[in-house]
């Protein structure tokens, strides 16, 4: 995977996506496995934005049953599905335990009816069964929980997800179909020849240069930031209600490897306290309505607060004050426009729009949806270039990690004994990469030295540094420490590393700018001797 803008420039593609988060990196495996000549630009690095700030879960949206979202919740079961099936080493199965006390807005016939209908919509291919526990059972399970006015808990499943390494892994794919992808390559303008759009212009955030890629159709999926660029086309009336979620990590709250699903007192808001690593817990998210610029998007004190006191609210024998907040992360949902509900309750249906100029723009959608949405999204495109669209291959063929993985765990003590790994670096390594582990192991056969920590007494490689460089297109530090891995979510925040990560990196990129800057220079030598040869014909 390269990253060329030069490249980029000089084919008129017939699909460019504008954003890097979940939804264009959908769209783009989506129409390169189509066949279709694709490419994806992101001012940033890819899953920078929304996408690498959710809530880490794929869920089939049992909250949304209250909206009477069945539709949502029926097309979110079966993409839970197909992710656990498509990349197994990202999404994995998550118990829940929602206790409902006295009082409650849902009390426990109520979710119990709920629980009901998710396994019908789920059409029973649930991860696995519900069940309602006792008070005492509840207690018994979960100690943490508060037993004053507790009248019993629901149990039941869905999955875990690294967003970031998501996204990620739909690009891998889009760029072995052929795509040609770009981070930190913004859009400043929109090409136009009556009237249509047909093409952008890029400003490399590396270089300065200036660049115009050129496409057939444009596709806008940069979420919150939709609004802002359709008005480059002259659509000037908003579509989206953006909600800022916040997130924060805090020492374990519960001993059990499963998620609490909590209620808050003041709001009666759902929210989660999920599991994270060995000794974390997550708690989020929020739901506030947030107007200001998207680029500036940071954790409130106000919601540090409110999630901090309504998980305490629930627990006994846990006090959680600002000083047990390891680290926060807040993004923006970019919600369709409906002021008639409260923030929470606003849908979280998708939306595509198309600007006078003929860009197509996504709006709205969840995180587990963002398969079908894609798959819609890349149907509309064909139509729009009036090809023979095919069939999306994107439900059937597994993500790069997913591909082969269980020869890879099959094979795991050969491979881990050959590289003398520990168990806890094997275990990360397939995890993180899944089928890919033994493809950054390739790496140690030139240079053992990789396998060593990036400072002593670090979990992180020199290793997954440099797979980060070479085959994942990771820029900064940041790439590496908050997407590539989840180090500066942890206790820490990767800031121990984050010296020796630079160094690395610096060391790194400047052998690959030698090795492209050789390339262009064997190319113009190859193109200097055939223009000689043809001059002499």
């Amino acid at each position: 995977m390269q990253r060329d803008l030069n490249q980029m420039a000089s084919i008129e593609h017939d699909v460019l996506i504008i954003g890097g988060g979940i939804n264009g990196a959908g769209v783009a495996r989506d129409l390169a496995l189509r066949g279709l000549r694709v490419a994806l630009v992101e001012k940033s690095d890819f899953a920078s934005g929304t996408s690498s700030t959710s809530t880490k879960l794929i869920h089939g949206g049992l909250r949304y049953l209250e909206n009477f979202d069945l539709r949502l919740v029926f097309e979110s079961c079966r993409e839970r599905h197909t992710l656990q099936r498509i990349a197994p080493h990202l999404v994995q199965p998550l118990p829940f335990c929602i206790p409902v006390y006295r009082g409650d807005l849902r009390p426990l016939w109520m979710v119990r009816a709920g629980l009901m209908l998710y396994d019908l919509l789920a059409l029973f291919r649930n991860t696995g069964t519900h069940h309602i526990l006792s008070a005492a059972k509840a207690v018994a399970r979960e100690p943490v929980l508060r037993p004053e006015g507790l009248r019993g808990a629901a149990v039941y499943w869905d999955c875990r997800m690294d967003d970031a390494r998501l996204v990620l892994e739909n690009i891998l794919s889009a760029t072995a179909a052929g795509a040609l992808v770009a981070n930190y390559a913004e859009v400043t303008g929109l090409l136009q020849r009556s009237g249509r759009v047909v093409g952008v212009k890029v400003q490399d955030r590396e270089t300065g240069q200036a660049h115009e890629l050129r496409a057939h159709l444009v596709i806008n999926a940069t979420g919150p930031w939709l609004d802002q660029l359709r008005r480059l086309d002259g659509d000037l009336e908003p579509v989206l209600r953006t909600t800022r979620g916040t997130h924060i990590l805090v020492p374990r709250v519960n001993a059990g490897a499963e998620a609490l699903y909590l209620s808050t007192g003041r709001d009666n808001r759902l929210f989660f306290v999920i599991p994270w690593g060995t000794d974390l817990s997550l708690i989020g998210t929020t739901d506030v309505d947030f107007t200001g610029d998207p680029d500036t998007i940071w954790p409130v004190e106000a919601d540090i607060d409110y999630l901090l006191e309504e998980a305490a609210r629930h627990l006994q024998g846990k006090v959680l004050r600002r000083e047990c907040v390891v680290a926060a992360f807040a993004g923006l949902r970019p919600l369709v426009q409906d002021h008639r509900q409260k923030a929470s309750r606003v849908s979280r249906e998708h939306h595509l729009f198309t600007t006078a100029g003929g860009m197509i723009s996504i709006a709205g959608g969840k995180y587990t949806t963002y398969r079908a949405v894609a798959e819609e999204t890349a149907r509309l495109a064909c139509q729009r270039l009036g090809i023979d669209s095919g069939h999306s291959r994107t439900a059937q063929m597994a993500l790069p990690g997913g591909d082969g993985l269980a020869t890879v765990v099959r094979d795991r003590p050969e491979w881990q004994a050959h590289y003398g790994l520990d168990t806890a670096v094997a275990d990360r390594l397939l995890q993180r990469y899944g089928a890919r582990a033994v493809d950054a192991l390739d790496l140690v056969e030139a240079d053992r030295d990789l396998l060593q920590p990036v400072v002593p007494g670090s979990t992180l490689t020199r290793l997954e540094v440099a797979f980060s460089v070479l085959k994942e297109m990771a820029r900064k530090p940041a790439d590496v420490l908050r997407r590539r891995t989840s180090l500066a979510l942890e206790r820490g925040c990767g800031l121990k590393e984050l010296s020796a990560v630079a160094l690395q990196l610096q060391g790194l990129l400047a052998a690959e700018d030698r090795v492209r800057q050789q390339w262009v220079t064997d190319y113009r030598a190859t193109e200097a001797r055939i223009g000689e040869a043809c001059d002499g014909d």
